[in-house]
């Protein structure tokens, strides 16, 4: 599909780079496509890499140890630190390096649009939980009720098939969401767009190429399944793929240039 509109970016990373709005569509081939340029981008710099991963993981793990409100921050941190990485990126492709500072470039640069993609898709992930728990309670409402532990126990044993089902629609529902987030980061980041606009655009995006994206996803399912045989250590190789494939994808389906 041919775009209806062009931007042109004018500063910043994304400069010299024609946005294109609502984004193409691309063929099948390019879900390996993508798996394939970002193992490129990964391989250009691989020990820096693998050092943002573990600076990444050990935050995650510190902000574990304050309760309800690290959580919570280090989730609205998420699309800071993608932008990050579309720096990082940005500069690979460049032919640049990847440096620190890149990995932090999104607390300095679109800071505000960046946060509220990540409230907006908290929210909205709060809200799937909510109807996940709402169906849930709705099937143990009565025994809890009742108050005998006999009947609470026979209950949770009955509500499988309800708990499943629940769990059916947080994954149909999460599927939207995603797509709404997926490219937004990268479209704050690189184009300034509004976070709102960026996410209807990433969204639409999403699903004009839904049948490339299943052929992306088995490919980086398979290749997951590798990186976890040597004691998990692969994912290391794993993440950094998959962040630097999602940069490779945004740059097929909604800019021109380079």
């Amino acid at each position: 599909m041919s775009a209806t509109g062009t931007q042109v970016s004018e500063d910043g990373l994304g400069a010299g780079l024609k946005l294109v709005i609502p984004g193409r569509s691309t063929p099948l081939g390019a879900g390996w496509d993508w798996v394939a340029k970002g193992w490129t981008l990964f391989a250009r710099a691989p020990l820096m890499w693998i050092v943002s991963m573990v600076i990444l993981f050990v935050i995650a793990i510190v902000m574990a140890f304050i309760p309800i409100l690290g959580q919570l921050a280090f989730q609205l941190a998420q699309p800071l630190f993608a932008a990050g990485f579309v720096a990082a990126c940005r500069s690979i492709e460049k032919g640049g390096t990847f440096e620190l500072e890149h990995l932090f470039a999104g607390f300095t640069k679109r800071f505000g649009p960046l946060v509220i993609v990540g409230v907006i898709f908290l929210l909205g992930w709060i809200a799937i939980m909510g109807v996940f728990f709402v169906i849930a309670g709705l099937a143990l409402l009565p025994a809890i009720m009742s108050g005998d532990q006999s009947a609470i126990s026979e209950a949770i044993g009955a509500s499988f098939l309800t708990m499943a089902l629940g769990g059916l629609i947080v994954l149909a529902l999460m599927v939207p969401l995603m797509a709404a987030y997926w490219f937004a980061p990268a479209l704050v980041m690189m184009h300034d767009m509004a976070p709102i606009a960026a996410m209807k655009a990433s969204f639409g995006a999403c699903f004009r190429n839904f049948f490339t994206f299943l052929v992306y996803g088995v490919v980086m399912m398979v290749a997951a399944v590798i990186a976890v045989i040597p004691f998990g250590l692969g994912m290391l190789v794993w993440f950094p793929v998959a962040i630097a494939s999602t940069y490779v994808a945004y740059r097929q389906i909604f800019t021109e240039g380079s």
